[in-house]
């Protein structure tokens, strides 16, 4: 097997991994390089459940992304012969003016998308798990739901490996530098060339490409999941996935699924900026306590006793934009990260992005937005 391949994926989680599956099926030999297993927990691909939603608050920009994802997601669910995808329908929800519900309908309404406004009341009247307050309003939207996180990033290595990829976990890249004809990765077991570079290395790209190293942020976040005290409540069918803006901040859920209990975390969860290598992994009482008080106050019936507590991480950007480009100076390096808390619904079609560019040197998906040049 040579040394010497058309493409080197760093980082085979989430984005990594479809990154190189669709490189394998365009044909390409590419190496994955991996430093934990596949899939693994230290990163953020990880939690048993991670949320898709058409709906977009944060831009509208998004949507046509999220559109092509689904359908990339439904071929691979289809090609691994496993579910992969559970939809539930999506709610965003928040004061009538806040920023969540007003961006929710501007986002379905710019991008044609069904959708249904409903009151607080009207809200737990078909979703009693529910309880906000008095004159907030949701927007649900049918096509939401959440993905397996874990199961997704098997569907693409396995999909890779059918298109004859090479896959090694359990190697931690060092270093790279560029050659007169690609690149050279040096790795704690051997080294490799290629004539491209993906760098998918979720919170520790930064190590790997400095002109990023100040802009993305690892940031800490906790998951709960609490027992229902009323569990027809929350089941899938009668618990969308939401995503809320409080007071407290802005809080995201799932319904029930493989844990024995509904799932919640606060988005940027205590802000805590950290070393990726070296914080605290084990959730803290504090943690505990935090999603407990907003679920005791406004998904009542789902707080009941803890089932499990979860770090992950978030790679944030000044704006919480995406970073997916060529470095200008070095243009046989492809970057997709800083993801920022809400990428991995996108990952398939990231995957798609990043080997147009690391074989095409461009795409037709709208990344503009993205471009490293904007910091």
């Amino acid at each position: 097997m040579s040394d010497r391949y058309d493409a080197v994926v760093l980082g085979v989680g989430g984005v990594g991994s479809a990154a190189t599956a669709h490189l394998a099926a365009r044909g390409a030999d590419v190496l994955g390089l991996e430093r934990y297993d596949i899939p693994h927990g230290y990163g953020s691909s990880h939690g048993r459940s991670r949320m898709f939603r058409l709906a977009y608050a944060e831009d509208p920009a998004y949507v046509p992304l999220a559109k092509r994802a689904a359908e990339l997601w439904t071929d691979l669910e289809e090609g691994s012969g496993r579910q992969l995808f559970y939809r539930t329908g999506s709610v965003d929800a928040g004061p009538a003016d806040g920023e969540v519900v007003t961006g929710s309908r501007r986002s379905c309404e710019d991008h044609g998308l069904a959708y249904e406004e409903l009151t607080s009341a009207e809200l737990t009247e078909r979703y009693p798990g529910y309880r906000l307050p008095e004159g907030y309003e949701a927007v649900y939207q049918p096509d939401g739901g959440f993905l397996e996180p874990e199961a997704c990033t098997v569907a693409h290595v396995e999909r890779a490996h059918r298109e004859g990829a090479t896959i090694r976990a359990r190697e931690r890249v060092v270093d790279w530098r560029p050659t007169d004809d690609g690149v050279r990765v040096e790795t704690d077991h051997d080294g490799y060339e290629a004539d491209r570079l993906v760098v998918t290395a979720g919170a520790w790209t930064g190590r790997f490409v400095d002109v990023l190293e100040s802009v993305l942020v690892p940031e800490r976040q906790v998951l709960a999941w609490f027992q229902p005290t009323e569990p027809d409540y929350f089941e899938r069918e009668r618990f969308p996935v939401w995503n809320i803006e409080v007071p407290e901040g802005r809080y995201y859920g799932f319904p029930v699924h493989d844990v024995p209990g509904i799932k919640l975390g606060r988005y940027n969860h205590r802000e805590e900026v950290v070393d990726p290598d070296a914080f605290e992994r084990e959730p803290t009482q504090t943690d505990e306590r935090l999603l407990r008080e907003f679920a005791e106050r406004y998904v009542p019936d789902g707080a009941g006793p803890t089932v499990g507590l979860r770090t992950c991480l978030f790679t944030n950007t000044p704006d919480d934009d995406f970073v997916l480009d060529t470095l200008s100076e070095r243009p046989r390096v492809v970057v997709g990260a800083g993801f920022s808390g809400h990428g991995f619904k996108f990952a398939s079609v990231l995957g798609e992005i990043l080997a147009d560019l690391a074989l095409e040197g461009e795409t037709d998906h709208p990344i503009e937005p993205f471009a490293i040049d904007r910091f």
